[in-house]
């Protein structure tokens, strides 16, 4: 089964979070909501597997650490 965004539950996107530290960022995020349980920072080209996991958070960074991407579910 394939699941997307609306199959998730709880805050989905943090596109306010762009430009911010990306650990202040994952902070943020496993706050608001508390069903994340994974929030990994990683840079913002690296390969990524391309299941769905609605309990992680890609927190794409640029060389200063900073938030380059929306982090969204999945």
């Amino acid at each position: 089964m394939a699941y997307s965004a609306e199959f998730c539950q709880g805050k989905k996107a943090w596109p306010e979070l762009l430009g911010m530290d990306g650990e202040a960022a994952r902070i943020i995020i496993l706050k608001e909501n508390p069903l994340i349980i994974w929030a990994k920072i990683i840079p913002l080209n690296r390969i990524v597997t391309m299941d769905y996991i609605c309990r992680r958070v890609w927190i794409r960074v640029d060389c200063q650490g900073k938030v380059a991407k929306v982090p969204v579910i999945g």
